[in-house]
């Protein structure tokens, strides 16, 4: 569809043009470049801007595939994040000769892998960037841009494994020795009783709070954008009661810095790294995410039930929290320095010993043969 002037659109969802690429209603049409011009109040407005600067081939085919990604209500930092990723992949498949995007092959993403990897990146880190590229490809594939075979078979990479990182008991009670600040003290209270996100905390607002129930409503997670409900203890309580009585009424988050009205990822990260310090426990690595984990940690180690730390976690399946039942599951450690205590005292004879308790089930269901047969294993 060729128009022949600038035109803006009315409140409805309106096609651009024959390829299918819709806009909203504050969007206008830059003839000469065939692009949308979009209002100043669109949340999208600063990623095609930076779009549009770089000097790659398939821009249209990107900027179809980011306002895919803006209607279907992803976070705005998601769809940076994707953009981003995607303008280092098409940077590389440039760099290898190439002007379009229907010239992408396999090889580039296995390409695109190795330079993400040279660059120190770690590998969970270049797995979600893959991801990310990936997702443009199938979407490319979809719209027959991009040729089928580029994701005939699975491109995958191995992640380590890793136990999630909590605190020590004796680390945690050093730093909270040396924090005095009022709102800080309260913030890291708070992280550490709820388990909650950093981002949570800091997008925490007045109406959240229900302080009498000691319990706080999140109703979008920062992450998988699910809500629920997280609760605090005395401790937390009594901290963030004197916060609240000396912070401005009128400022409309929880947390905030001087006289600004919110507080930053960073400017959090940098109070919390000055106190690792005052405590002499920075050279263990802690973060604020370690909060997270040493409150899911502490609460599993007290004997509360998978499910419900999935709950007040927030995690969308109990495989993720099990991760923290590895780290923490008291009741196995006891387990086995109790057997091998017996070990060590010589309390076993010889090498194998039935309980006597699963004998006898064993007897009743009579797995044992009648006649000295041989015991075989039962699947």
């Amino acid at each position: 569809m060729n128009l022949s002037n600038a035109q803006e659109f009315s409140n409805q969802v309106l096609p651009q043009n024959d390829s299918g690429n819709y806009f909203h209603v504050s969007h206008q049409i830059d003839l000469k470049k065939e692009k949308p011009v979009l209002a100043e109040n669109s949340g999208l407005t600063l990623i095609l801007k930076k779009l549009w600067k770089e000097d790659i081939p398939g821009k249209k085919h990107i900027e179809n595939y980011l306002r895919a990604q803006y209607r279907r209500n992803l976070r705005l930092s998601t769809i940076e994040n994707s953009l981003t990723a995607i303008v280092s992949f098409i940077v590389l498949v440039k760099q290898d000769g190439k002007s379009c995007l229907e010239e992408v092959t396999r090889g580039d993403l296995g390409a695109f892998i190795e330079h993400e990897q040279d660059r120190g990146l770690k590998p969970a880190t270049v797995r979600l960037k893959l991801d990310l590229v990936k997702a443009f490809v199938r979407y490319q594939i979809e719209k027959e841009v991009i040729p089928a075979e580029v994701l005939f078979k699975r491109m995958t990479i191995k992640v380590p494994d890793s136990l999630p990182k909590a605190m020590e008991i004796e680390d945690e009670a050093k730093l909270l020795s040396v924090i005095k600040h009022v709102r800080n003290r309260a913030m890291i209270l708070l992280l550490l009783r709820t388990g909650m996100r950093i981002g949570e905390l800091l997008n925490l607002q007045t109406n959240d709070i229900q302080l009498a129930d000691k319990r706080i409503d999140i109703w979008e997670a920062q992450k998988n954008r699910v809500g629920r409900v997280v609760y605090f203890n005395e401790d937390a309580a009594d901290a963030l009661k004197i916060w609240l009585q000396q912070r401005d009424p009128e400022k409309m988050f929880i947390f905030y810095a001087g006289k600004r009205d919110t507080l930053t990822y960073a400017g959090a990260r940098i109070m919390f790294c000055k106190y690792l310090q005052k405590a002499k426990i920075a050279h263990k690595g802690y973060t604020l995410h370690c909060l997270r984990h040493t409150n899911a940690s502490s609460l599993l180690n007290a004997g509360i039930s998978l499910e419900c730390l999935r709950e007040l976690l927030g995690h969308t399946s109990v495989e993720v929290t099990r991760r923290y039942a590895r780290l923490t599951n008291t009741t196995r450690e006891k387990e086995y320095f109790k057997a091998m205590g017996k070990i060590e005292k010589g309390e076993l004879d010889g090498y194998y010993k039935f309980d006597p308790e699963l004998q006898a089930i064993l007897e009743k269901k009579k797995l044992f043969s009648q006649d000295g047969k041989k015991l075989y294993e039962q699947p």
